[in-house]
């Protein structure tokens, strides 16, 4: 098992304009690649595939990067774990340990020095796609060590191309090149740019329901593309809860999808929102004043898959 851990606090290291061209070079030749369609064609096939999998792959990275490898908010088994990582990892946006470590420090420093998301400190471009061509490959073993315990998730986030490149095998297999140009390349591209908008757009417009310690908003237009991460407000202030939509009237599908997957015993101990988070919400959008702020807890230790 071969783990180096760096620091503690992150650590905002520029690369020089031609590492970070060099870096971008398969990013945007993931973009140029839609553009094949125009000498393959586009069949429904391919259509109905590049649909289907921008939506299974957006709940695999807000329900399994986000909500269970970030946060663990709720509990599954080993198999299912497994599962997750392989769904989300197929969406191209590096490892499931990588990607879970990265945004344990996004919370630590929000929209704060050392949070390479932020608008804020960095400006609305480098918050959505910048930082992805600066030097921040390196996993933070120190922020992952209870799901780095696991081989096969240390093997994945190592080949971590593995599972979108087979992806679009299985595309180019299924639809022809209209499959990969549409079905994977499409899909993967709207994918990016639709998840990267809660790094971007969510930390500058929107409503501030709760006060926290950073310009983190709830968007509704993010919230309905994303699945639900655009409550992002709800989320910062209480990041315990599998639930960020609070209320019936904020839109949670990866959250409904999470409930039904309990019902059948595939996931369990599904973290919610306490009452008392729900009443001082309540209380800020009648616009009364709210004394002593209910602040996250600091996650328990859940026992994981075995």
């Amino acid at each position: 098992m071969e783990i180096n851990t760096i620091g503690a606090e992150p650590l905002r290291r520029s690369l020089s304009r031609s590492k970070r061209w060099k870096k971008a070079i398969p990013f945007l030749l993931s973009h140029l690649a839609v553009f094949g369609a125009f000498w393959s064609g586009v069949t429904w096939t391919a259509v109905v595939l590049c649909v289907a999998l921008l939506f299974v792959r957006v709940w695999g990275i807000t329900a399994g990067y986000h909500r269970y490898f970030a946060h663990r908010t709720y509990k599954t088994g080993r198999v299912f774990q497994f599962m997750l990582a392989v769904l989300a990892q197929s969406s191209s946006q590096k490892g499931v340990l990588w990607w879970a470590a990265h945004h344990r420090v996004h919370h630590k420093h929000s929209d704060r020095d050392g949070d390479v998301h932020s608008p804020v400190q960095n400006g609305f471009f480098y918050a959505h796609v910048g930082w992805l061509f600066d030097d921040t490959e390196e996993t933070r073993w120190d922020k992952i060590r209870d799901f780095a315990k696991y081989p096969e998730l240390r093997w994945l986030n190592k080949h971590w191309a593995v599972p979108p490149t087979l992806l679009a095998l299985a595309c180019l297999a299924i639809a022809g090149w209209p499959g990969l140009f549409i079905g994977f390349f499409l899909s993967t591209v709207l994918l990016w740019h639709n998840t990267f908008l809660i790094n971007s757009v969510t930390h500058v417009w929107g409503k501030k329901r709760f006060d926290t310690n950073d310009e983190s908003r709830n968007n509704m237009v993010t919230a309905l593309l994303t699945l639900g991460e655009g409550w992002h407000n709800n989320h910062h202030h209480y990041q315990s809860s599998c639930r960020n939509g609070f209320y019936w009237w904020e839109i949670d599908v990866t959250y409904y999808v999470l409930k039904i997957l309990s019902w059948v015993g595939l996931v369990w101990d599904i973290r919610d929102v306490p009452e008392r988070v729900l009443e001082e919400g309540r209380r800020r959008d009648a616009g009364e004043v709210v004394g002593e702020e209910t602040r996250d807890e600091p996650p328990k230790e859940l026992p994981l898959a075995a």
